[in-house]
């Protein structure tokens, strides 16, 4: 019947998210996406990345495109570690190099910063001010730390920062979302895994309790945004347990991580793109480079789950 011809010719949401890549993003965001759907090279998804490495072995130019400028980041490091990881290249003297750098930018403590201090001419969150003396968050290094090791890389700088992790993991009273996304990546990488399930088991009920993540999208109106979000802004099952493999999963039923992943497959926008609901838009760049990140967050994880794309 027509009705059935007209429906069978609709793009699939790959296909819709395909169009949007190429109509907006990166070239490295073009490249992970023909790497993780379209058979493509990862030598390739290696070469854009590489235009971001700087002379000190971390990486700059708005690689995350939170942060703006030419510097070499915290943040900037964490995705530079998730596209390496991807590729199964996080390793050898590239990574040493970005560990050695990681060292320098250290707080006493052996964690890394949310910003470290910069010259003054160069722009810096605004909720997120430069300090003399920044404190790490487990929001910056948990992520770090735990793609580190689940590659198991060894460095001098991963003691001290490991035990940075485990005391915040363990002992933190007062969570903000974002150490939430931070303890999991920790929690998925870190190699002793008993300790790892206890500490996501705690954690896993302080988030239930708070609530830090919205259990049912229907009712997202009564759960509280965060600051440093986008208006409207939340935490939902999948952007923690984004891989059904991750401690995080065992947080939260199958009806509610079914709901979840209903909401976020709706989320799909009509340019084929996924919205950014989760970082305010402060700089213009900011907010147009990482739609197509959010975009291949959602199809790796959708795709994870088993949900159809084609």
């Amino acid at each position: 019947m027509p009705g059935d011809e007209a429906a069978s010719a609709a793009p699939t949401p790959l296909a819709r998210a395909e169009r949007f890549i190429w109509l907006t993003a990166r070239v490295l965001e073009q490249r992970r996406f023909a790497f993780h759907f379209l058979g493509g090279d990862a030598d390739a998804v290696d070469r854009a990345l590489g235009a971001y490495l700087g002379a000190d072995g971390g990486y700059g130019h708005a690689l995350d495109p939170e942060l703006r400028g030419p510097l070499s980041r915290p943040l900037h490091a964490a995705y530079a570690l998730r596209v390496l990881d991807a590729l199964g290249r996080c390793g050898g003297r590239r990574v040493e190099r970005l560990c050695a750098h990681l060292t320098a930018v250290s707080t006493p403590d052996g964690a890394l910063p949310v910003v470290s201090a910069a010259p003054a001419e160069h722009p810096t969150l605004p909720y997120d001010p430069v300090r003399d003396d920044p404190s790490g968050t487990l929001e910056t290094t948990g992520p770090v730390v735990g793609a580190l090791h689940r590659n198991r890389v060894w460095h001098a700088w991963l003691f001290r920062a490991t035990d940075f992790c485990w005391d915040r993991v363990e002992t933190l009273r007062h969570w903000h979302p974002g150490e939430v996304r931070g303890a999991v990546a920790f929690l998925d990488g870190v190699p002793d895994r008993s300790r790892a399930a206890a500490a996501a088991d705690r954690l896993g009920r302080l988030v239930r309790e708070r609530p830090l993540v919205v259990l049912d999208p229907a009712r997202r109106a009564e759960y509280p945004t965060v600051r440093g979000y986008a208006p409207g802004g939340r935490l939902f099952p999948y952007d923690v347990a984004g891989r059904p493999e991750s401690w995080a999963r065992g947080w939260f039923t199958d009806a509610e991580m079914s709901r979840s992943l209903d909401f976020l497959t709706a989320r799909q926008q009509p340019d084929g793109g996924w919205p950014v609901l989760r970082h305010d838009a402060w700089a213009p760049g900011s907010s147009l480079e990482r739609r197509p990140i959010a975009t291949l967050e959602a199809l790796l994880t959708l795709r994870a789950y088993g949900r159809p794309l084609t």
